[in-house]
């Protein structure tokens, strides 16, 4: 006598609430980021606020960029000079030193410095304002927490990571010199004939771009995820790992397509 099994169909209910929570978290993130963003426009700002939100941002930020920069910016031309060296093109090693630090490693550091570091002590701090209530109590005071809190930290991040994009650069470019002129052995002058040799005015204004976005979309990415803390000290950790993993996705999205962008208005 056969024996018929009962083959597990899937829940429509389960599966729709799977596919509708995360739809539903974007929605919230794009809700709260049209209202900082509108918000930014609107007086009066904080700008007590911003200074130190700015400052503190700088203090946590700084240090990291430049010794993240020079390592970087070494390797790279390190490899890129070796093959130019086998080519016999030593002499324009300060154009690729110059297309390598400014239209990727220099974003690239400002990428992992403001997600790994600004980004984080932001979400960190909003989220420990969640879990004790006071969103809530400013709320209940007649004051609106998206312009009195996350405004200035979004504009904040963003001013932040535009000046780091400008040090990096300058960091990177100078580490690049040291390394090509007194390890690898090429002129100076060579070095500094050829570093606009590829890159010129679109490409800075796209890698201004680039830190302005990064900057901007850390922000949002930020103050959401402190804002919609739950779940206590320990949702304050989930939300910060999570702040670092979203932001990095979507800065080397952005990259990508902006890098795309690049090429496609050179070609």
């Amino acid at each position: 006598m056969a024996v018929q099994t009962e083959v597990p169909t899937a829940d429509p209910e389960r599966a729709l609430h799977v596919v509708a929570k995360p739809a539903r978290e974007i929605g919230n993130f794009f809700a709260v980021s049209l209202d900082i963003l509108v918000q930014m426009f609107r007086p009066p700002f904080a700008w007590r606020e911003f200074i130190d939100q700015t400052w503190f941002v700088a203090r946590v930020a700084i240090l990291p960029a430049i010794l993240l920069s020079i390592p970087f910016n070494a390797f790279a031309v390190f490899l890129l000079n070796a093959l130019l060296v086998e080519l016999g093109a030593a002499d324009v090693g300060g154009a690729t030193a110059g297309v390598a630090c400014i239209t990727q490693i220099a974003p690239m550091v400002t990428v992992l410095v403001v997600a790994g570091a600004g980004a984080t002590a932001m979400c960190a701090d909003l989220g420990s304002r969640t879990i004790r209530e006071e969103i809530d109590a400013l709320r209940v005071m007649g004051l609106d927490p998206v312009r009195g809190l996350l405004v200035p930290r979004v504009a904040a991040l963003t001013v932040n990571a535009l000046l780091l994009n400008a040090i990096t650069t300058a960091t990177g470019l100078a580490a690049d010199y040291a390394f090509t002129v007194y390890l690898q052995n090429v002129t100076p002058g060579a070095f500094a004939s050829s570093l606009t040799l590829l890159v010129g005015l679109r490409e800075s204004l796209i890698a201004i771009v680039k830190a302005v976005l990064f900057g901007l979309a850390a922000g949002l990415i930020a103050c959401y995820k402190g804002i919609t803390v739950g779940g206590g000290p320990q949702g304050v950790g989930n939300a910060v790992n999570e702040t670092v993993v979203f932001s990095f996705m979507t800065l080397f999205m952005i990259n990508v397509v902006l890098t795309a962008m690049n090429a496609q208005m050179a070609s």
